[in-house]
């Protein structure tokens, strides 16, 4: 058989990579993390409930070594079970957002099924023909804003099925789509400003008022935001002149086949209609989680009835509806393996009782600093933490009320450490295997994890070498 004679490669061939998928990095990481039960002492801090917070803090002063329970081969084959939920109290874990996945990707097939989406993005291509590169900084911004002010996380995952085909039909790549949501909310967190899940929870546990430091993490946003965008419009522009340049250029026939579909690109009233509702249904969705303390199962509920409700208006049909909100959420089945898997490695490391060994050995290299080495090692010991601990709230009960007051020692401003913190979680998790945003994402946008890293890592850089010259210039004045 000659070259010209042989078929095509399918989709998941071109989607093929050398590097391990995202499911065998995270259980590699469980293995990695259960190995550490059995070489790190167990050790645990006293905690006391805190009202404000809802949640109990760490005391310090209070460590102590305590029985070891290092993890073994049934934990290690327990932890994706117990991701999702803890299989001895059937508390939840990560089953809320793996169930919100599988809504979301029901109420995508629905829509899907009429055609509408498709239809919207050519329109929308036809009227922004020459300037879709603003598209980038204008959606970076929104992604921010959702970021600095309510902590925009998961919820970004209903954004990537909507947001990839409109980036692809405009002539860029799955990255710069990914890039746009991931890094814009990332960015926010990152420079949280009044994000309660991050700052405010933050603040509460070092003691301060959350508006301590707010002019410092001001700078963060905005100068990060304008570096990260600047960066992403940078990439979509090379990868519009030249798409072999793109990280992920094997995958270019694939990705179209994979996400854009023929349609007209004339909308008819019905399409009209429900593309209204789409909309809609994400600005409930964003006045419910920033205003109402709307979480998973209440998205999820939405996203339900929303596709119902699409569902009638455009005669589907009882069979189509239902097999396309199946296929739906098969389609984002994955993605809610990946949020289990992410959730085990924590739930690791908690029960083998390192966490607070690996904070009482952070305070104990802060020591007597100088400024300027305590504020930037305070930040390299939250970035270490990060990957442990991705949860912004999480990592701030578990790490505030330790570091914090060691600022005192230092002559350094308690605010400092907050913004160190938020900061270091911010970046870490643009890059986290162990996030399930990062890796949902991703998966959503069948982009393998080294590529990403292929694409952000000069980012990174540039970020960590702001975020210094910000947090060591806001210490010494």
């Amino acid at each position: 058989m000659t070259k010209d004679d042989q078929p095509p490669p399918d989709v998941e061939r071109d989607l093929a990579s050398r590097f391990p998928t995202a499911y065998t990095i995270l259980f590699g990481l469980i293995i990695l993390v259960a190995s550490l039960t059995w070489i790190i002492p167990a050790g645990q801090y006293d905690r006391v409930m805190n009202e404000e917070v809802g949640r109990e803090l760490a005391v310090p002063g209070t460590y102590q070594t305590v029985e070891s329970n290092p993890q073994g081969f049934v934990e290690v084959m327990l932890a994706p079970t117990a991701g999702f939920y803890d299989p001895d109290s059937y508390a939840a874990n990560a089953i809320d957002v793996a169930l919100f996945v599988l809504f979301l990707g029901g109420f995508l097939g629905v829509m899907n099924a009429t055609g509408a989406i498709d239809t919207g993005i050519r329109s929308a291509m036809r009227h922004l023909k020459g300037h879709e590169i603003w598209m980038i900084p204008i959606l970076m911004t929104l992604f921010a804003l959702g970021g600095t002010t309510y902590g925009m996380a998961e919820e970004t995952l209903a954004f990537y099925a909507i947001l990839i085909p409109v980036i692809l039909a405009a002539g860029y790549d799955v990255v710069t789509g990914v890039a746009i949501i991931l890094i814009g909310a990332g960015i926010g967190v990152l420079g949280s400003t009044i994000n309660p899940f991050a700052t405010g929870i933050a603040a509460n546990a070092a003691n301060i008022p959350f508006t301590d430091g707010i002019v410092l993490r001001f700078i963060l946003l905005i100068g990060g935001l304008l570096i990260c965008i600047a960066y992403v419009m940078r990439y979509a522009a090379r990868i519009k002149t030249d798409p072999s340049s793109s990280v992920v250029a094997h995958q270019w026939d694939a990705h179209r086949k994979l996400f854009l579909k023929s349609h007209s690109a004339t909308l008819d009233t019905t399409q009209m209609i429900v593309l209204s509702i789409f909309a809609l249904t994400f600005a409930v969705m964003i006045w419910g989680v920033s205003t109402q303390g709307w979480w998973m199962a209440r998205m999820g509920a939405l996203f339900f009835g929303a596709a119902i409700l699409i569902g009638l208006i455009a005669r589907l049909g009882e069979k189509k509806l239902t097999s396309s909100f199946v296929d739906g959420a098969q389609d984002l089945l994955g993605v809610a393996l990946v949020v289990g898997l992410a959730r085990g490695i924590v739930v690791i490391m908690e029960q083998g009782m390192i966490a607070d060994t690996i904070l009482h050995s952070a305070e104990a290299l802060l020591g007597d600093l100088p400024k300027l080495a305590f504020i930037n090692l305070m930040f390299w010991i939250e970035v270490g933490m990060s990957f442990f601990v991705p949860s912004s709230s999480g990592l701030a009960v578990l790490s505030m009320p330790i570091l914090a007051p060691l600022a005192d020692f230092a002559n350094v401003g308690r605010d400092l450490v907050v913004t160190a913190y938020q900061s270091a979680n911010g970046l870490v998790n643009l890059i986290n295997p162990t996030f399930a945003v990062v890796v949902g994402g991703l998966a959503i946008g069948r982009i393998s994890y080294d590529r990403w890293l292929a694409f952000i890592w000069p980012l990174l850089l540039m970020l960590t070498v702001f975020i210094s010259v910000v947090i060591s210039i806001g210490t010494l004045l």
